[in-house]
């Protein structure tokens, strides 16, 4: 039999796996690198407002801890349920992987509205406390309040895009996230420059792209073409699949807001020991980051499923062909990718800015904050497959690690004795010792974790 006529459940299980792995990865790929454009590309266009872009840049990059944490929600149940529900899928039944798909939706309306409402109360001061200063609250304020309006999008359009993919769709997935990335490109100059927006004009712009396609991934995931689909019925609240979700979310949930506790502790310390151009240095050298780290987030998020289906199937070799390969390409990427940046800095600061001072911190600092992301792709694979297993309490350890265990302390400290390059020390320092620890742990647990059938 053919790969191409095999059902999806054929191929999770027994395809060709380079064959499979390409088709579900690519997809998923495009889809993370063009998500990541959503607040990338705002930032290019701000840093480039005549006049007042480096200013504007370090007010949206202030803001920008709390979208993290918005969306840190969105990966507590996506991350948290996707895998589940694969899980359920790869034994056969349907009926629970929809429940725990709807459960998932009724944890992201609820946090939606949680989350808008404590921000909207309290976003002035928590930007005050995160870094801002007086020249830059207006535009952090600015772009936060227009924000927050699509906080539901955001959620949705994020969260459950991850079960579109944990049920083998990676194509639609990068639909989904296309319609609303290209409308966001095509609609941030329009609102930033020929309407005079500025920054608010780029927080509309976000908020119109995620809402549009948001209600693209809940109508397909309500229509006919979904395997698994999202019904009312089963939105009700079920105590033991919200547990279960959490459980497993709570890494991904601690991994992405911790983004957020990071760029504040962060930005506080360049604020103290450098100033608002520090500040914004920060900002281009997150987001040249967060951009490498998207294709590899892609790639191991479409290669999650396969490892899932066929743990929940007991077809342990699969599942060991699939993780090695796929720490083998993202150790690779990560080593080649990091060392372009390292190389081109000044390519990477001339994209977000035209301020000199500001290029100039980055041609100088961004070789040393990125360098331990050479190794890193190692733990960005094996912490994915640490997920895929149902291995909640693991994964946790590796995520907590690396952010809050050594990041936030070595970023309070460091500066005491290095000064402002204690603050850009510090991220490479926790990367390298959390990617050893985490291969560590993998070989450490992984045989006796394939060693026993999925519950």
């Amino acid at each position: 039999m053919s790969y191409k006529s095999m059902t999806k459940e054929e191929r999770l299980s027994k395809g060709n796996l380079n064959q499979l792995m390409f088709a579900m990865a690519v997809p998923t790929i495009i889809a993370q690198v063009i998500n990541i454009l959503y607040n990338i590309v705002d930032r290019i266009y701000i840093g480039h407002i005549e006049g007042v872009g480096s200013t504007a840049l370090t007010g949206v990059g202030i803001a920008l801890p709390i979208v993290t944490f918005i969306s840190a929600f969105s990966a507590f149940v996506g991350s948290g349920g996707a895998p589940l529900s694969s899980i359920a899928y790869g034994r056969g039944d349907k009926k629970q992987a929809e429940k725990i798909l709807g459960n998932g939706a009724f944890l992201l309306i609820v946090f939606s509205f949680i989350l808008m409402a404590v921000f909207y109360i309290w976003q002035e001061p928590l930007l005050y406390l995160f870094g801002a200063s007086q020249d830059t609250i207006g535009y952090a304020r600015e772009y936060l309040s227009w924000y927050l309006i699509g906080t539901l999008s955001v959620e949705l359009a994020l969260g459950l895009n991850t079960y579109i993919i944990a049920q083998g769709n990676t194509k639609i997935a990068m639909i989904s996230v296309l319609i609303g990335a290209i409308l966001n490109i095509v609609l941030d100059p329009v609102f930033i420059f020929l309407f005079g927006l500025g920054v608010k004009g780029a927080a509309i712009a976000t908020v119109i792209s995620q809402t549009v396609s948001g209600i693209w991934i809940v109508g397909f995931l309500m229509g006919k073409r979904a395997i698994l689909r999202l019904k009312v019925k089963y939105m009700k609240p079920d105590t033991a699949i919200i547990k279960n979700v959490c459980a497993l979310g709570i890494s991904p949930f601690i991994m992405r807001a911790t983004e957020s506790l990071i760029s504040i502790v962060m930005n506080r310390g360049l604020q103290n020991y450098g100033g608002d151009n520090y500040v914004a240095s920060l900002t281009i050298m997150q987001s040249v980051m967060q951009f490498m780290s998207a294709p590899l987030s892609g790639f191991t998020q479409g290669i999650q499923p396969i490892i899932s289906f066929n743990y929940g199937a007991g077809n342990f070799d699969r599942v060991k062909k699939t993780y090695r390969r796929m720490i083998a390409v993202s150790t690779a990427f990560s080593l080649v990718a990091t060392a372009i940046v390292m190389i081109f800095p000044a390519f990477f600061g001339r994209l977000f800015t035209k301020e000199t001072v500001v290029i100039d911190i980055v041609v100088e600092k961004m070789p040393l904050f990125m360098c331990g992301m050479l190794i890193f792709g190692v733990q960005m694979a094996i912490q994915p497959t640490f997920l895929a297993l149902g291995q909640a309490k693991i994964s946790l350890f590796i995520a907590m690690l690396r952010k809050v265990i050594l990041l936030v302390p070595l970023a309070i400290v460091l500066p005491f004795f290095m000064g402002v390059d204690g603050v850009y020390f510090a991220e490479p320092i926790s990367d390298v010792l959390s990617a050893f620890t985490a291969m560590t742990l993998f070989l450490l647990n992984i045989n006796k974790i394939l060693s026993k059938p999925a519950r």
